[in-house]
């Protein structure tokens, strides 16, 4: 039988700095993901990612699902494993589990207007889906990212922005400009007043911090856009990945088995 707990080995493609303390890893999982009905992940899930010897981390994947050759994770330095995967190198390995969890409802999105809304390192499972709405474009009315940094320096992925622009709206805002700064200053939930949608017809991503989705909810739903159209992805520090260890539990869920990606009233209170 199958050791379930058993990673894989991925060897590290590349290595790229997005700011100070995040970078951006593309990995050659062993063997290649296979595509199931065109994807081979859904935009939401996650990996476990790790270094023998320092453990593993649950990370969201920002490449597209629609690429089996290689799959991208943003790390951000922040304890043991992470501080260890900022010394890797391209070439270098690290072990692989997943992908694991649900999802963003892809068939839901469609024919929608879709509002994409995140802030700093919830950006991965958001970018993953913008690769696949891009690739999908027709599918989809109107289409926003809403991201917000606490500086401009601080804001990744700028470089895929300058492509996602051509095919989406994508309103950026930070906590504090610079001189060089010229768009808006402050919260995500101010740039609600630049979209144009069909709220009865509306549907939201997210992925954030609990304050920032029960800010942006408080701001959606009286609009119009009900809490059954917006979904979150939660964050929490997982390590089995499957439902077993009960580190992840939000509520009477499991954000490793019920999620990371749950409606919002599903967990409505129940943010970290």
């Amino acid at each position: 039988m199958k050791n379930i707990y058993s990673p894989q080995t991925a060897k590290i493609l590349s290595v790229k700095n997005l700011s100070a303390n995040v970078k951006l890893f593309r990995l050659k999982v062993k063997p290649n993901l296979p595509l199931q009905n065109r994807l081979c992940f859904i935009p939401g899930q996650f990996a476990l990612i790790g270094v023998w010897g320092y453990g593993e981390a649950p990370f969201g994947i920002s490449s597209s699902p629609l690429q089996n050759q290689y799959l991208e994770v943003v790390v951000r330095e922040a304890g043991t494993v992470t501080q260890k995967l900022h010394t890797l190198k391209k070439g270098d390995e690290v072990t692989f589990r997943g992908p694991y969890g649900n999802g963003f409802p892809l068939d839901f999105f469609e024919g929608k207007d879709l509002v994409m809304i995140t802030g700093g390192c919830g950006i991965p499972p958001i970018a993953s889906l913008i690769e696949y709405v891009i690739k999908n474009r027709k599918n989809f009315n109107n289409v926003y990212l809403l991201y917000g940094a606490a500086t401009p320096q601080d804001i990744l992925m700028k470089e895929k922005m300058k492509e996602w622009k051509k095919s989406i709206e994508v309103l950026l805002t930070v906590d504090q400009g610079d001189k060089n700064w010229k768009g808006n200053v402050g919260l995500v939930s101010n740039l609600v007043r630049y979209l144009e949608i069909e709220p009865q017809n509306t549907a939201a991503a997210m992925c954030g911090p609990g304050a920032m989705a029960k800010a942006l909810e408080n701001i959606l739903k009286p609009v119009g856009v009900s809490d059954r159209r917006i979904f979150v992805s939660e964050e929490r520090r997982m390590q089995c990945g499957i439902g077993k260890c009960q580190h992840c539990t939000c509520g009477e869920k499991y954000v490793c088995l019920d999620g990371p990606v749950f409606n919002f009233d599903e967990i409505d209170k129940d943010f970290d």
